[in-house]
């Protein structure tokens, strides 16, 4: 069958769109790449607390597949909010790239003796409530400037000198295989330092009566992350929270580790639950944060 992929235009959210295009091309089915523009793209001069609404990166997306302009989204699992609009389904989610943060450091500011290698005072980019939250309880000395733009754009201004250091996701440098020789690497333990809820997984989001084209993708479905992600995706439901809520959360078969912060400015707190696959525990996990 013919498949018309929408996606982002950024250079990650392309190479997104074509893994999954060469994943269906090898089960027979042809398939395009639609490029559309979302409020995130367009608005770059303010930090997402300042935008207006959710959605920021998915939601002239979805409006493209309930229009029927295109057939198959791809996203980012973590740009999504936590229930598909009316008529849309998530069809299948991606293996898990590694969850990690990277700390890019200048050369010239890695003090070795610090936590995170980084001197004190040095100036940190991230535009995340979440990363602000984690940077404010860990290294408090640090001074927090906004950063926004996709991965190239936030290494080159890096680069450029208008920050000391920046945090990204590992999945996405990895995914671009970018060289990071020039800067002093970091890569932050997702246990400790608590990614996204579905940090490093693709959400591939469909109309839901469309049963051939589900079936059509199921191949590309990773039960055991479905499983993983259900229950991070499910705490940040329950605690009311969008892209901009400084909560962390990630799953592995052992533990739930959370991190957690009413505002950013607070610093986040840090937990560690036993992992069970009793349906409670997403429940009895946010029972926990919402009275601690």
């Amino acid at each position: 069958m013919h498949i018309r992929i929408g996606t982002r235009g950024s250079e990650l959210a392309l190479w997104q769109a074509n893994h999954v295009k060469s994943q269906l091309e090898k089960n027979g089915n042809t398939v395009s790449i639609t490029i559309i523009k979302t409020q995130g793209d367009k608005i770059q001069d303010l930090s997402f607390d300042k935008l207006e609404g959710k959605g920021f990166f998915t939601k002239e997306i979805e409006t493209a597949l309930l229009t029927k302009e295109v057939d198959l989204a791809v996203h980012s699992h973590k740009d999504l909010e936590t229930s598909s609009p009316e008529g849309l389904i998530i069809a299948a989610v991606s293996e898990r790239e590694d969850p990690a943060e990277l700390l890019l450091i200048n050369k010239k500011q890695v003090a070795s003796n610090l936590l995170w290698d980084l001197k004190l005072n040095a100036s940190i980019g991230t535009s995340s409530a979440r990363r602000k939250s984690l940077v404010k309880a860990h290294r408090p000395d640090l001074e927090i400037r906004e950063l926004r733009g996709n991965v190239p754009t936030r290494i080159q201004k890096l680069r450029d000198g208008q920050y000391d250091a920046i945090l990204l996701a590992k999945a996405g440098v990895s995914r671009l295989t970018i060289d990071l020789s020039e800067f002093h690497v970091v890569e932050l333990n997702p246990k400790i330092i608590v990614p996204a809820p579905a940090q490093g997984v693709l959400a591939l989001q469909i109309r839901h009566h469309e049963t051939e084209l589900f079936q059509e993708i199921q191949p590309l479905n990773n039960p055991w992350v479905e499983k993983q992600i259900a229950i991070e995706r499910k705490i940040l439901s329950l605690m009311e929270g969008g892209c901009q809520l400084p909560l962390g959360v990630y799953c592995d078969t052992e533990n739930v580790y959370v991190s957690y912060a009413k505002q950013w400015e607070a610093g986040s707190k840090y937990f560690v639950f036993s992992y069970s696959e009793k349906e409670e525990l997403a429940e009895e996990i946010v029972s926990f944060l919402k009275n601690n």
